[in-house]
């Protein structure tokens, strides 16, 4: 008997420990439970260092969340190897479809929310599917995700379509925002993007500060924003990423600099 190995994700110990024993009662199920975003990715890497990797991640829609102003949800980076910062659940979506594109994932939620709902489809996950539902229906959604459909409740169908296509419309324009952009307002823009205040920015692209600020107000105009944080929220929008600061930072004349020093900027110029 082949035998799903699923993963459930959720900083609530009696729901996670209830649900995954529920889960393993089923004999062609195997079940995992870890309490936060951190053990989840640790569970991840062990199992697939032993060959066993999870086919499936259940994941808290309400894990290590930031409310952030106007009640959205802020994500949280998902944290490099070591590290124990804390993850939300649509990070943690995004972050493990992209390292392991074949586990599925499910977003376990207390209540409908079409914003959060779309966010997840577009991180990776293949369903969204309600806490109190019932145990066969979540094996329904489990056993179907594994044969790539997507599960959504009926009441969320329109309110997620609608989100979808708003924000589809925001990256067209986003997208057209930054084409505007010079090669070099560009490279500025990923080093904000990377959170870099204005010195480090100078020091990494071997500018002065003054042109530097030049350069950042010039993104601001442009992006039609008035602050650093309304023009990183846009350059993601528009799939700009940043910067790779571990890389060699490019010399005065293009080429990379061995040795090369980046410094983190604490504070967005």
């Amino acid at each position: 008997m082949v035998r799903i190995r699923v993963l459930v994700v959720d900083d609530h110990r009696i729901f996670a420990e209830s649900l995954a024993a529920a889960l393993a009662a089923e004999p062609d199920v195997e079940v995992s439970a870890a309490g936060s975003g951190p053990a989840a990715l640790r569970c991840l890497e062990r199992a697939a260092a032993e060959g066993r990797g999870y086919d499936v991640m259940l994941v808290d829609a309400e894990l290590g969340i930031l409310t952030a102003a106007g009640g959205r949800h802020a994500p949280v980076p998902v944290p490099r190897a070591g590290e124990n910062a804390p993850v939300d659940g649509i990070s943690l979506v995004a972050g493990v479809h992209v390292d392991r594109p074949s586990v599925r994932t499910v977003v376990l939620a207390e209540k409908d929310d079409p914003h959060r709902a779309a966010l997840a489809l577009q991180a990776g996950a293949s369903g969204w599917v309600a806490k109190d539902c019932s145990l066969q229906r979540l094996l329904t959604v489990v056993r179907g995700v594994l044969r790539d459909e997507t599960h959504l409740p009926p009441a969320l169908l329109t309110g997620v379509l609608r989100e979808l296509t708003a924000a589809r419309k925001h990256r067209t324009e986003s997208e057209r925002l930054v084409e505007s952009l010079t090669p070099r307002e560009r490279e500025v823009l990923r080093c904000m993007v990377a959170g870099l205040g204005r010195k480090a920015v100078a020091e990494r692209l071997y500018l002065s500060p003054h042109t530097v600020r030049t350069h950042m107000q010039n993104v601001l105009g442009k992006l039609g924003v008035h602050s650093t944080l309304a023009a990183v929220a846009l350059a993601r929008r528009a799939g700009i990423g940043p910067v790779d600061l571990e890389a060699a930072a490019p010399g005065p004349s293009g080429a990379a600099l061995s040795g090369d020093v980046v410094e983190r900027g604490s504070q967005l110029a």
